[in-house]
């Protein structure tokens, strides 16, 4: 292969960061942990609702604890509603005032440190863009109320400190149509019914502190399907048209919770666990044993396989742990919440799935964060330049985060490291936390002193970008390594320090050898006998890294044979452009036909597709019918590059033929560049085809699109 000095590539990889700092994080405002002269201990929050104006009345009875020892006023967040009164325990009125963004209620006598004081703050609200919505019925979903309070939106629906540095416990108590249910956070208390007034009181209790940005009210006229893990209440609450399909996207969630309790060696925390959809929300959202998810997580059974929900469902339960019952105090350090759920992701796809889907999982991680890094920033993961927390909710404070402590993991050892985890739960559950807590529970837990990884991962920018060269030494019997970090250091990215595994197979077996390294450049020697069929660097796929290998034609053919998927998969990229060598070409058909793994026949197929030779059409058109998928939409899509109006009837047929939907969007979207305009009336009646975020519907508007241009 092509030979590039490692000076070029350094040159290459330094403008590749200037250009990566496309968003100047930078300029962005300081933000600091709040500030605060009180400690909130309890909402008792009461609500009434008038559905057809759209407006609700609420009082929040607060008990707190004050912090300083003139305490006087207290200041609230509270924005998007009206308080209309403010009383004590004895329901005295006190004096009140709302003014920017604010409530600051007022006594006239200091309350001394550390008494604890109740008072009570009556308000109205409506309809609003943020806080609570109140939803028309509509084709997708009935008619329904529902919050919103992820990262700082409670104050919009109710008066409160809406800061993760203070947890509440809290109750909801809502008045609603007898023909609602209402769901929040903790014990259901009670029910109880006003024949008169044709409506119900229901009652819930969360009893153990936690961020008031994950307290929720939900209602509509939900069915509720109840599951169990032993003693916990499980209950999925959905619609009734979605009934037949609810349990497609929750029936592992006992399993999950069981995995999770297990591998973080702490039992969910909660009083119960229920999921519930609600319309006008993408995502979801962890509100403390009462997860939101969109509705549009409840799919039928054709969708499962190209819109399965488990990731989801798994990432919102996992925040159960982080997040819930251990909260960021600032969120610069969101990653403790969101990062660690983002793992879960990963630790729940590898135990359920198998260890390929796991990697593959994981590399889709490093990815998203390689995207974001060469295209708009990077940024240390700990990070408080910020307008809004929105804005550090990216794919460092997600996918990075996750890679990194499956590295941490690396590093550590598998029982060091989750003995850490669990010590840190145990130590600060139902409080805020910070990543030195997280670091001291690491030497707590196991000895470790961690501080540089957290220091060169976590703290600092970047990540490292290796060149590697390797040869093999017949007269010594040594295969000599030589490793250079080229990442641009002058962004204050660091030469990293890392163990890393370098696998050797030749004819007589294969030995793994674990490396340090630990300088800008390194040269390792091992021995070995044999000139080497496959030399492997980074076996395991722990690295979050970029990276150049130079290899040869011979070694990458075995790699792509013989390696783990990670590395079949790589050797697939490697040698995309050679495919017009006979051996090379000859090996992708028998990838994209034979490999065991999705994922790499999808590579094989690719690296095909970019010949554009027509006389591999046929062999498309065969992988077409796949079984996965993920491997036909593939195929489709590179048949449509051909642009060949004789593939057009193949298209239809095999829109016609194919079970998944993100294949028949690609068979659409292909016809649209191979079709002419006599297609356009068979578009026009498959585009009012139902289907997941209307996939089907928007490939066929910009198939006929297309045509209508030709």
């Amino acid at each position: 292969m092509k030979k590039i000095p490692s000076l070029v590539l350094a040159v290459l990889f330094a403008i590749l960061t200037i250009f990566a700092q496309k968003v100047d994080i930078y300029s962005r405002p300081e933000q600091f942990e709040r500030s605060r002269d009180y400690d909130a201990l309890h909402y008792r929050l009461e609500f009434r609702f008038d559905r057809e104006r759209k407006v609700y009345w609420g009082t929040n009875t607060i008990t707190l604890k004050p912090l300083s020892d003139d305490f006087r006023q207290c200041v609230l967040d509270s924005e998007s509603h009206t308080v209309t009164a403010a009383r004590d325990a004895e329901g005295r009125p006190l004096n009140f005032e709302q003014i920017d963004r604010q409530l600051i209620v007022s006594w006239a006598q200091p309350i001394p440190y550390p008494e604890e004081v109740t008072f009570s703050v009556d308000f109205k609200g409506q309809h609003g863009r943020t806080g609570i919505k109140f939803m028309d019925a509509a084709e997708t979903h009935p008619e329904q109320i529902n919050t919103y309070g992820w990262p700082e939106n409670n104050h919009h629906w109710f008066p409160c400190y809406d800061f993760p540095n203070d947890k509440v416990t809290n109750e909801i108590i809502a008045t609603v149509r007898s023909s609602d249910k209402m769901l929040s956070n903790g014990r259901l208390v009670s029910v109880t019914t006003s024949e008169a007034g044709g409506t119900r009181t229901w009652h819930w209790s969360q009893e153990q502190p936690h961020p008031v940005y994950c307290i929720t009210m939900t209602v509509g006229p939900y069915v509720m399907i109840e599951d169990s893990l032993a003693d916990l209440p499980v209950n999925y609450w959905v619609y009734e048209k979605d009934v037949p399909h609810a349990l497609r996207s929750f029936q592992k969630t006992p399993r999950m919770i069981d995995f999770f309790s297990t591998v973080f060696d702490y039992d969910y925390p909660w009083a119960k666990y229920d999921q519930i959809c609600v319309a006008g929300s993408g995502g979801g959202i962890e509100n403390t044993s009462a997860t939101v998810l969109g509705h549009s997580t409840i799919h039928d059974e054709r969708a499962d396989q190209d819109f399965s929900s488990e990731s989801l469902v798994a990432h919102e339960l996992a925040h159960m742990w982080w997040g819930d019952m251990v909260t960021e105090r600032t969120w610069s350090h969101v990653w403790l919440s969101e990062s660690f759920a983002t793992f879960a992701e990963y630790l729940w796809a590898r135990h359920d799935l198998g260890e390929d889907e796991g990697a593959v999982n994981l590399k889709r991680k490093k990815d998203s964060y390689l995207r974001e890094a060469r295209t708009r920033y990077m940024r240390p993961l700990v990070f408080n330049r910020y307008n809004r927390p929105w804005e550090i909710m990216d794919a460092h404070s997600y996918p990075k985060g996750a890679t990194i402590l499956n590295m941490m993991r690396f590093v550590m050892g598998d029982k060091p490291f989750f003995r850490s985890l669990s010590h840190f739960l145990h130590k600060h559950a139902y409080q805020v936390v910070d990543t030195y807590d997280l670091m001291t529970a690491v030497k707590e837990a196991t000895g470790q002193n961690m501080d540089w990884f957290f220091n060169q991962w976590v703290f600092k920018a970047g990540h490292p970008v290796f060149d590697i060269r390797h040869s093999w030494d017949a007269g010594q019997g040594l295969v000599k390594i030589n490793i250079k970090q080229i990442q641009d250091t002058s962004q204050g990215i660091p030469i990293h320090r890392t163990p890393v595994i370098f696998g050797i197979t030749t004819s007589e077996g294969h030995n793994s050898h674990l490396l340090w390294i630990e300088k800008e450049a390194e040269e390792f020697t091992l021995d070995c006998d044999q000139k080497p069929l496959m030399v492997r660097f980074d076996e395991g796929n722990h690295l979050l890294k970029e990276w150049t290998f130079e290899k040869g034609q011979e070694e990458l053919l075995y790699q792509l044979r013989y390696d783990d998927v990670i590395g079949r998969m790589w050797a697939a990229s490697e040698l995309a452009n050679e495919s017009e060598v006979p051996e090379v070409r000859a090996a992708f058909k028998t990838a994209a036909k034979d490999d065991p793994f999705w994922s790499v026949r999808i590579g094989a197929i690719e690296a095909l597709g970019r010949m554009k030779d027509r006389s591999l059409v046929s062999f498309f058109q065969g992988r077409s019918t796949d079984k996965n998928s993920r491997v036909r939409t593939s195929a489709l899509r590179i048949l449509g590059g051909y642009e060949d109006p004789a593939l057009a009837r193949f298209f239809m047929d095999r829109f016609e033929q194919d079970d998944s939907y993100a294949a028949q969007a690609e068979a659409l979207n292909s016809l649209g560049r191979c079709g002419d305009p006599v297609h356009i009336p068979f578009l026009r009646k498959v585009r009012e085809m139902t289907s997941p975020r209307n996939i089907i519907r928007r490939s066929a508007d910009t198939a006929i699109k297309a045509l209508e241009e030709k």
